[in-house]
Protein backbone atom coordinates (compact mmCIF):
# COMPACT_ATOMS: atom_id res chain seq x y z
CA UNK A 1 0.00 0.00 0.00
CA UNK A 2 1.26 3.44 -0.89
CA UNK A 3 -0.21 6.82 0.04
CA UNK A 4 1.03 10.36 -0.27
CA UNK A 5 -0.08 13.46 1.58
CA UNK A 6 0.62 17.13 1.28
CA UNK A 7 0.13 19.98 3.74
CA UNK A 8 0.56 23.72 3.11
CA UNK A 9 2.71 26.23 4.88
CA UNK A 10 1.28 29.37 6.44
CA UNK A 11 1.78 33.11 6.74
CA UNK A 12 0.59 35.64 9.30
CA UNK A 13 -1.21 38.41 7.42
CA UNK A 14 -1.66 40.56 10.50
CA UNK A 15 -1.22 40.45 14.25
CA UNK A 16 2.02 38.59 14.91
CA UNK A 17 3.65 39.38 18.26
CA UNK A 18 0.59 41.40 19.37
CA UNK A 19 -1.49 38.22 19.54
CA UNK A 20 0.55 37.17 22.58
CA UNK A 21 -0.83 40.27 24.31
CA UNK A 22 -4.48 39.57 23.53
CA UNK A 23 -4.68 41.12 20.07
CA UNK A 24 -6.40 39.62 17.02
CA UNK A 25 -4.34 38.00 14.26
CA UNK A 26 -5.12 36.66 10.79
CA UNK A 27 -3.26 33.68 9.31
CA UNK A 28 -3.58 31.97 5.94
CA UNK A 29 -2.37 28.87 4.15
CA UNK A 30 -0.07 29.20 1.14
CA UNK A 31 0.23 26.91 -1.87
CA UNK A 32 3.76 25.82 -0.97
CA UNK A 33 3.67 22.32 0.44
CA UNK A 34 5.43 19.62 2.38
CA UNK A 35 4.89 16.17 0.85
CA UNK A 36 5.05 12.80 2.61
CA UNK A 37 4.90 9.42 0.89
CA UNK A 38 4.40 6.20 2.86
CA UNK A 39 4.83 2.76 1.34
CA UNK A 40 3.84 -0.05 3.68
CA UNK A 41 6.14 -3.01 3.04
CA UNK A 42 5.36 -6.71 3.25
CA UNK A 43 6.68 -8.21 6.48
CA UNK A 44 9.73 -10.44 6.21
CA UNK A 45 11.62 -12.26 8.90
CA UNK A 46 15.04 -10.98 7.89
CA UNK A 47 14.73 -7.30 7.02
CA UNK A 48 11.71 -5.57 8.52
CA UNK A 49 12.73 -1.91 8.66
CA UNK A 50 11.16 1.50 9.07
CA UNK A 51 13.03 4.00 6.89
CA UNK A 52 12.62 7.78 6.84
CA UNK A 53 14.14 9.61 3.87
CA UNK A 54 14.53 13.41 3.92
CA UNK A 55 15.05 13.70 0.21
CA UNK A 56 15.85 17.44 0.03
CA UNK A 57 18.70 16.96 2.50
CA UNK A 58 19.95 13.64 1.14
CA UNK A 59 19.52 12.09 4.59
CA UNK A 60 17.97 8.76 5.54
CA UNK A 61 17.28 7.14 8.91
CA UNK A 62 16.42 3.48 9.33
CA UNK A 63 15.50 1.23 12.23
CA UNK A 64 14.78 -2.52 12.44
CA UNK A 65 11.08 -2.78 13.29
CA UNK A 66 11.99 -5.30 15.98
CA UNK A 67 14.25 -2.73 17.63
CA UNK A 68 11.44 -0.14 17.68
CA UNK A 69 8.96 -2.68 19.02
CA UNK A 70 11.38 -3.77 21.72
CA UNK A 71 11.78 -0.15 22.85
CA UNK A 72 8.22 1.11 22.51
CA UNK A 73 5.83 -1.84 22.83
CA UNK A 74 5.16 -0.81 26.44
CA UNK A 75 3.41 2.31 25.12
CA UNK A 76 0.45 0.19 24.10
CA UNK A 77 -0.02 1.54 20.56
CA UNK A 78 -1.34 1.91 18.04
CA UNK A 79 -4.24 4.13 19.05
CA UNK A 80 -5.06 6.21 15.92
CA UNK A 81 -8.42 7.45 17.18
CA UNK A 82 -6.99 8.84 20.43
CA UNK A 83 -4.40 11.61 19.94
CA UNK A 84 -2.07 11.30 22.91
CA UNK A 85 0.77 13.39 24.27
CA UNK A 86 4.20 11.80 24.44
CA UNK A 87 5.12 11.29 28.10
CA UNK A 88 8.56 12.06 29.49
CA UNK A 89 9.29 8.34 29.79
CA UNK A 90 8.21 7.70 26.19
CA UNK A 91 10.28 10.66 25.02
CA UNK A 92 13.42 9.16 26.56
CA UNK A 93 12.82 5.87 24.74
CA UNK A 94 12.26 7.61 21.40
CA UNK A 95 15.27 9.89 21.85
CA UNK A 96 17.44 6.80 22.34
CA UNK A 97 16.25 5.52 18.94
CA UNK A 98 16.97 8.89 17.34
CA UNK A 99 20.44 9.13 18.88
CA UNK A 100 21.34 5.78 17.35
CA UNK A 101 21.10 7.42 13.93
CA UNK A 102 24.12 9.68 14.56
CA UNK A 103 22.57 12.75 12.96
CA UNK A 104 25.35 15.09 11.72
CA UNK A 105 26.00 17.99 14.08
CA UNK A 106 25.17 20.49 11.34
CA UNK A 107 21.73 18.88 10.98
CA UNK A 108 21.04 18.23 14.67
CA UNK A 109 18.00 20.54 14.57
CA UNK A 110 16.28 17.78 12.57
CA UNK A 111 16.31 15.49 15.60
CA UNK A 112 13.06 16.92 16.97
CA UNK A 113 11.33 16.30 13.65
CA UNK A 114 12.55 12.69 13.59
CA UNK A 115 11.33 12.30 17.18
CA UNK A 116 7.88 13.58 16.19
CA UNK A 117 7.84 11.16 13.24
CA UNK A 118 8.58 8.13 15.42
CA UNK A 119 5.91 9.11 17.96
CA UNK A 120 3.27 9.71 15.28
CA UNK A 121 4.16 6.59 13.33
CA UNK A 122 4.12 4.14 16.22
CA UNK A 123 1.06 5.77 17.81
CA UNK A 124 -1.02 5.64 14.61
CA UNK A 125 0.34 2.63 12.69
CA UNK A 126 2.24 0.65 15.31
CA UNK A 127 5.24 -1.40 14.19
CA UNK A 128 4.75 -2.01 10.46
CA UNK A 129 7.76 -1.92 8.14
CA UNK A 130 7.59 0.98 5.69
CA UNK A 131 9.52 3.50 3.63
CA UNK A 132 8.59 7.13 4.30
CA UNK A 133 9.84 9.89 2.00
CA UNK A 134 9.64 13.64 2.73
CA UNK A 135 10.14 16.54 0.31
CA UNK A 136 9.20 20.18 0.84
CA UNK A 137 8.81 23.48 -0.97
CA UNK A 138 9.03 25.36 2.33
CA UNK A 139 12.33 26.82 3.59
CA UNK A 140 13.09 25.62 7.11
CA UNK A 141 12.99 27.94 10.09
CA UNK A 142 11.76 30.97 8.16
CA UNK A 143 8.35 31.47 9.77
CA UNK A 144 6.32 29.72 7.07
CA UNK A 145 5.15 26.86 9.28
CA UNK A 146 7.45 24.18 7.89
CA UNK A 147 7.38 22.04 11.05
CA UNK A 148 3.58 22.18 11.26
CA UNK A 149 3.23 21.25 7.59
CA UNK A 150 5.54 18.29 8.25
CA UNK A 151 3.47 17.09 11.23
CA UNK A 152 0.20 17.56 9.32
CA UNK A 153 1.51 15.70 6.27
CA UNK A 154 2.86 12.86 8.46
CA UNK A 155 -0.44 12.58 10.31
CA UNK A 156 -2.54 12.71 7.14
CA UNK A 157 -0.55 9.97 5.42
CA UNK A 158 -0.46 7.78 8.54
CA UNK A 159 -4.19 8.10 9.19
CA UNK A 160 -4.89 7.29 5.54
CA UNK A 161 -2.84 4.10 5.98
CA UNK A 162 -4.62 3.14 9.19
CA UNK A 163 -7.81 1.12 9.38
CA UNK A 164 -9.48 3.81 11.46
CA UNK A 165 -9.99 6.46 8.76
CA UNK A 166 -12.31 5.48 5.92
CA UNK A 167 -11.09 6.80 2.55
CA UNK A 168 -11.82 5.64 -0.98
CA UNK A 169 -8.49 4.47 -2.36
CA UNK A 170 -9.96 4.16 -5.88
CA UNK A 171 -10.49 7.89 -6.27
CA UNK A 172 -8.05 9.78 -8.46
CA UNK A 173 -6.17 12.99 -7.60
CA UNK A 174 -5.89 14.86 -4.32
CA UNK A 175 -8.60 14.12 -1.75
CA UNK A 176 -9.71 16.15 1.26
CA UNK A 177 -10.60 14.49 4.56
CA UNK A 178 -14.06 14.89 6.07
CA UNK A 179 -14.66 17.32 8.93
CA UNK A 180 -14.34 14.78 11.77
CA UNK A 181 -11.22 13.32 10.18
CA UNK A 182 -9.67 16.77 9.83
CA UNK A 183 -10.30 17.37 13.52
CA UNK A 184 -8.54 14.10 14.38
CA UNK A 185 -5.68 14.91 12.00
CA UNK A 186 -5.24 18.37 13.52
CA UNK A 187 -5.03 16.93 17.04
CA UNK A 188 -2.34 14.43 16.02
CA UNK A 189 -0.37 17.13 14.18
CA UNK A 190 -0.51 19.29 17.31
CA UNK A 191 1.03 16.43 19.33
CA UNK A 192 3.86 16.31 16.79
CA UNK A 193 4.32 20.09 17.02
CA UNK A 194 4.59 19.82 20.80
CA UNK A 195 7.55 17.46 20.39
CA UNK A 196 9.25 19.96 18.10
CA UNK A 197 8.42 23.26 19.81
CA UNK A 198 7.43 22.40 23.38
CA UNK A 199 4.48 24.79 23.74
CA UNK A 200 3.18 25.71 20.28
CA UNK A 201 0.04 27.83 19.91
CA UNK A 202 -1.64 25.32 17.61
CA UNK A 203 -2.24 28.01 15.01
CA UNK A 204 0.26 26.72 12.45
CA UNK A 205 -1.02 23.15 12.41
CA UNK A 206 -4.65 24.36 12.32
CA UNK A 207 -4.01 26.52 9.23
CA UNK A 208 -2.07 23.70 7.57
CA UNK A 209 -4.81 21.15 8.33
CA UNK A 210 -7.86 23.15 7.31
CA UNK A 211 -6.35 25.59 4.79
CA UNK A 212 -8.01 28.88 3.85
CA UNK A 213 -7.65 31.55 6.56
CA UNK A 214 -8.31 31.89 10.25
CA UNK A 215 -8.81 34.79 12.61
CA UNK A 216 -7.71 34.12 16.16
CA UNK A 217 -7.71 35.91 19.47
CA UNK A 218 -7.05 34.58 22.98
CA UNK A 219 -7.33 30.97 21.83
CA UNK A 220 -10.56 31.44 19.86
CA UNK A 221 -10.34 30.52 16.17
CA UNK A 222 -12.74 31.63 13.44
CA UNK A 223 -12.44 30.22 9.91
CA UNK A 224 -12.68 32.85 7.17
CA UNK A 225 -12.51 32.60 3.40
CA UNK A 226 -11.38 35.09 0.80
CA UNK A 227 -13.87 36.23 -1.83
CA UNK A 228 -11.05 36.65 -4.36
CA UNK A 229 -7.68 35.10 -5.16
CA UNK A 230 -4.73 36.65 -3.34
CA UNK A 231 -1.09 36.30 -4.33
CA UNK A 232 2.00 37.20 -2.33
CA UNK A 233 5.68 37.53 -3.06
CA UNK A 234 7.40 35.92 -0.07
CA UNK A 235 10.98 37.06 0.44
CA UNK A 236 13.08 34.85 2.67
CA UNK A 237 15.85 37.04 4.07
CA UNK A 238 17.67 33.87 5.22
CA UNK A 239 18.39 35.68 8.49
CA UNK A 240 17.78 33.33 11.40
CA UNK A 241 15.96 34.65 14.42
CA UNK A 242 15.36 33.67 18.02
CA UNK A 243 11.58 33.72 18.42
CA UNK A 244 11.68 33.43 22.22
CA UNK A 245 14.09 36.36 22.49
CA UNK A 246 11.96 38.50 20.16
CA UNK A 247 8.78 37.74 22.13
CA UNK A 248 10.63 38.51 25.37
CA UNK A 249 11.86 41.81 23.91
CA UNK A 250 8.29 42.89 23.11
CA UNK A 251 7.22 41.92 26.65
CA UNK A 252 10.05 43.98 28.16
CA UNK A 253 9.15 46.99 26.02
CA UNK A 254 5.54 46.60 27.20
CA UNK A 255 6.69 46.70 30.83
CA UNK A 256 8.65 49.90 30.17
CA UNK A 257 5.87 51.61 28.18
CA UNK A 258 2.59 49.89 29.13
CA UNK A 259 0.19 52.57 27.92
CA UNK A 260 1.92 53.17 24.61
CA UNK A 261 2.35 49.45 23.86
CA UNK A 262 -1.25 48.65 24.79
CA UNK A 263 -2.31 51.30 22.30
CA UNK A 264 -0.11 49.57 19.70
CA UNK A 265 -1.71 46.19 20.44
CA UNK A 266 -5.22 47.68 20.22
CA UNK A 267 -4.34 49.24 16.88
CA UNK A 268 -3.07 45.87 15.61
CA UNK A 269 -6.33 44.25 16.70
CA UNK A 270 -8.31 46.85 14.73
CA UNK A 271 -6.15 46.25 11.64
CA UNK A 272 -6.64 42.48 11.88
CA UNK A 273 -10.41 42.80 12.27
CA UNK A 274 -10.63 45.18 9.31
CA UNK A 275 -8.37 42.95 7.23
CA UNK A 276 -10.62 39.94 7.86
CA UNK A 277 -13.66 42.01 6.84
CA UNK A 278 -11.99 43.23 3.65
CA UNK A 279 -10.89 39.71 2.71
CA UNK A 280 -14.43 38.35 3.08
CA UNK A 281 -16.26 41.27 1.44
CA UNK A 282 -17.73 40.52 -2.03
CA UNK A 283 -15.57 41.37 -5.03
CA UNK A 284 -17.78 41.50 -8.11
CA UNK A 285 -15.48 42.99 -10.75
CA UNK A 286 -11.92 44.17 -11.43
CA UNK A 287 -12.67 47.58 -9.95
CA UNK A 288 -13.85 46.19 -6.62
CA UNK A 289 -10.94 43.71 -6.55
CA UNK A 290 -8.47 46.56 -7.06
CA UNK A 291 -10.15 48.60 -4.32
CA UNK A 292 -9.91 45.64 -1.91
CA UNK A 293 -6.26 45.08 -2.76
CA UNK A 294 -5.47 48.75 -2.13
CA UNK A 295 -7.13 48.54 1.30
CA UNK A 296 -5.13 45.42 2.12
CA UNK A 297 -1.92 47.16 1.10
CA UNK A 298 -2.66 50.07 3.42
CA UNK A 299 -3.46 47.72 6.30
CA UNK A 300 -0.22 45.77 5.69
CA UNK A 301 1.80 49.01 5.76
CA UNK A 302 0.12 50.12 8.99
CA UNK A 303 0.73 46.72 10.57
CA UNK A 304 4.41 46.89 9.58
CA UNK A 305 4.73 50.32 11.18
CA UNK A 306 3.34 48.94 14.42
CA UNK A 307 5.71 45.97 14.28
CA UNK A 308 8.56 48.47 14.00
CA UNK A 309 7.15 50.15 17.12
CA UNK A 310 7.42 46.80 18.88
CA UNK A 311 11.11 46.58 17.94
CA UNK A 312 10.95 43.38 15.88
CA UNK A 313 12.07 44.64 12.48
CA UNK A 314 15.61 44.04 11.17
CA UNK A 315 18.01 45.57 8.65
CA UNK A 316 17.29 42.75 6.18
CA UNK A 317 13.54 43.36 6.50
CA UNK A 318 14.03 47.09 5.96
CA UNK A 319 16.01 46.35 2.79
CA UNK A 320 13.06 44.37 1.42
CA UNK A 321 10.63 47.14 2.39
CA UNK A 322 12.71 49.83 0.69
CA UNK A 323 13.16 47.72 -2.44
CA UNK A 324 9.47 46.93 -2.89
CA UNK A 325 8.45 50.50 -2.05
CA UNK A 326 10.44 51.73 -5.04
CA UNK A 327 7.95 49.80 -7.18
CA UNK A 328 4.99 51.10 -5.13
CA UNK A 329 4.37 47.68 -3.56
CA UNK A 330 3.32 47.19 0.06
CA UNK A 331 5.22 44.79 2.31
CA UNK A 332 5.32 43.60 5.92
CA UNK A 333 7.25 41.03 7.89
CA UNK A 334 5.47 37.79 8.73
CA UNK A 335 6.06 35.77 11.88
CA UNK A 336 8.32 36.66 14.77
CA UNK A 337 10.40 39.26 12.90
CA UNK A 338 14.11 39.84 13.41
CA UNK A 339 14.74 38.32 9.97
CA UNK A 340 12.70 35.49 8.49
CA UNK A 341 10.25 36.31 5.72
CA UNK A 342 8.57 39.41 4.31
CA UNK A 343 5.21 39.48 2.47
CA UNK A 344 4.54 41.68 -0.55
CA UNK A 345 1.02 41.80 -1.97
CA UNK A 346 0.97 41.27 -5.75
CA UNK A 347 -2.10 42.99 -7.13
CA UNK A 348 -4.15 41.13 -9.71
CA UNK A 349 -3.47 43.71 -12.44
CA UNK A 350 0.24 44.13 -11.59
CA UNK A 351 2.58 43.87 -14.56
CA UNK A 352 4.66 40.71 -14.73
CA UNK A 353 7.62 42.84 -15.81
CA UNK A 354 7.55 44.73 -12.51
CA UNK A 355 7.37 41.48 -10.55
CA UNK A 356 10.43 40.15 -12.37
CA UNK A 357 12.36 43.37 -11.70
CA UNK A 358 11.52 43.28 -7.99
CA UNK A 359 12.54 39.64 -7.69
CA UNK A 360 15.80 40.24 -9.54
CA UNK A 361 16.69 43.14 -7.23
CA UNK A 362 15.82 41.19 -4.08
CA UNK A 363 17.74 38.12 -5.22
CA UNK A 364 20.77 40.31 -5.93
CA UNK A 365 20.75 41.04 -2.17
CA UNK A 366 21.06 37.32 -1.46
CA UNK A 367 17.39 36.82 -0.60
CA UNK A 368 15.19 33.92 -1.74
CA UNK A 369 11.93 34.84 -3.47
CA UNK A 370 8.83 32.66 -3.66
CA UNK A 371 5.42 33.46 -5.16
CA UNK A 372 2.46 31.85 -3.44
CA UNK A 373 -1.30 31.84 -3.67
CA UNK A 374 -3.01 32.56 -0.36
CA UNK A 375 -5.88 30.76 1.33
CA UNK A 376 -6.05 27.48 -0.60
CA UNK A 377 -6.80 23.94 0.54
CA UNK A 378 -5.38 22.36 3.67
CA UNK A 379 -4.19 18.77 4.06
CA UNK A 380 -4.83 16.42 1.13
CA UNK A 381 -4.03 12.81 0.30
CA UNK A 382 -3.87 10.64 -2.78
CA UNK A 383 -2.98 7.05 -3.60
CA UNK A 384 -0.50 5.54 -6.03
CA UNK A 385 3.12 6.18 -6.94
CA UNK A 386 4.11 9.79 -6.10
CA UNK A 387 5.11 11.69 -9.23
CA UNK A 388 7.36 14.03 -7.25
CA UNK A 389 9.79 11.34 -6.04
Amino acid sequence: MEVKARAPGKIILSGEQAVVHGSTAVAASIDLYTYVSIKILPSTENDDRLTLQLKDMALAFSWPVGRIKESLSSLGGPFPSTPTSCSTASMKLILALVEEQNIPEAKISLASGVTAFLWLYTSILGFKPATVVVTSELPLGSGLGSSAALCVAFSAALLACSDFVNVDMKQQGWLIFGESELELLNKWAFEGEKLIHGKPSGIDNTVSTYGNMIKFRSGNLTHIKSSMPLKMLITNTKVGRNTKALVAGVAERTLRHPDAMNSVFNAVASISEEMANVIQAPALDDLSITAKEEKLEELMEMNQGLLQCMGVSHASIETVLQTTLKYKLASKLTGAGGGGCVLTLLQTLLSGTIVHKVIAELESCGFQCLIAGIGGNGAEICFGAPSWL
